[in-house]
């Protein structure tokens, strides 16, 4: 645990909040769950009201938090009728799954152009995980997730252009209602270790051209799991709210 304490550290990765702060937060939060988790629909229409009686909660906390989510772009206000899950939307996800290999891509052959590398340590951080032998992998798919993303953060980050780590991130909150799915199946969590192995393996030997297309379909990998494993679950999710067989 201590080890793992660590490169979370390194990594700069949180630990995962707990329901503590204000109400507000808290109802955020659960919210924000239902909707990762597929308990909420997307699309699905709602009322500040419903959602206070479910939660047990007064309708103030509730729209605090649906404003949060709001900016962040999870759900949609609906003049006179409440509010709706953001609708999903499998051309706006695509679309950002590009633009985040246009940004990765391009700073990766800035990191191994670099001389010398900058962020050597960022990529120490990144090898205590991803290089780790397989008896030591973390198996956990919602931390093998958060360290997923990290992955890919740090990368950017590491080739030393603010803006573009900014976007990035941005980005990078926009898919996550859905890429942290790729970490609901065992063989994905095998698969991401391998794939970050070898690219980062590739980053530190400074072969710019394999990590580029290593990190290429490593993300169209997942990319594509991801669209199967949602449609899957949005089949499922609706099967469990009409009661079919």
């Amino acid at each position: 645990m201590r080890r793992l304490a660590s490169v979370q550290a390194g990594l700069g990765i949180r630990p995962a909040p707990a329901l503590a702060g204000s109400l507000a937060d808290q109802v955020y939060l659960r919210i924000k769950e239902d909707l990762f988790d597929f308990r909420m629909l997307p699309g699905e229409r709602f009322t500040e009201a419903e959602l206070a009686a479910r939660l047990g909660v007064s309708r103030t906390p509730v729209r605090l938090g649906l404003a949060r989510l709001a900016r962040e772009g999870f759900v949609l206000a609906q003049p006179r009728s409440g509010w709706q899950a953001r609708p999903f939307d499998f051309e706006r996800f695509e679309a950002l799954y590009d633009v985040r290999v246009v940004l990765e891509q391009a700073a990766v052959e800035r990191l191994c152009a670099r001389e010398p590398m900058d962020g050597a340590g960022i990529l120490g951080a990144l090898a205590d995980v991803w290089l780790a032998p397989p008896p030591q992998r973390i198996l956990d798919g919602r931390l093998v997730a958060q360290l997923d993303e990290a992955f890919h953060c740090s990368l950017v980050s590491a080739a030393g252009n603010a803006e573009m780590a900014q976007i990035h991130r941005d980005v990078t909150e926009k898919i996550r209602i859905v890429r942290r799915l790729d970490f609901t199946k065992d063989f994905r969590v095998d698969a991401t270790y391998d794939e970050h192995a070898a690219i980062l393996r590739a980053v530190l030997a400074r072969r710019a051209d394999e990590a580029g297309r290593l990190l290429r379909s490593h993300i169209g990998m997942s990319k594509a799991e991801v669209r199967k494993i949602t449609l899957h679950m949005l089949h499922e999710a609706r099967q469990a709210g009409t009661g079919a067989p």
